[in-house]
């Protein structure tokens, strides 16, 4: 099955990026596909190199887990750029890409799942 996972949130923003990447990595164990879109603040999942403070979930981690089973990892490029990500390095794996592949992305998975 093909299983799409939207994140809209920072990954420090609360825990909805780590259940998220945590239950996608879960689908993957199932032998599942798994595509993850990152959006708005979700794109802050990609980010390479961050300092994770001590306690917190390291989710780029995560995220590069997901691209070494095989998964796709995309990232929203207006909101990268908004954000000033253009010039930053991303996890390993992970594409910027635009709302066309959320869009064909949407279609073409049976579940879609948001956080």
């Amino acid at each position: 099955m093909n299983i799409l996972i939207i994140i809209n949130e920072s990954p420090l923003a609360n825990e909805k990026a780590y259940n998220a990447l945590r239950t996608g990595i879960q689908f993957q164990k199932d032998s599942h596909q798994v595509k993850i879109y990152l959006i708005a603040d979700g794109v802050y999942c990609a980010v390479a190199n961050t300092k994770v403070p001590a306690g917190a979930n390291h989710i780029l981690s995560m995220v590069e887990e997901v691209t070494k089973n095989g998964g796709e990892v995309k990232m929203c490029t207006s909101c990268g750029n908004t954000r000033g990500l253009s010039d930053i390095k991303m996890a390993e794996g992970v594409e910027w890409t635009n709302l066309k592949t959320l869009t064909d992305w949407t279609i073409q998975c049976e579940k879609v799942l948001i956080f």
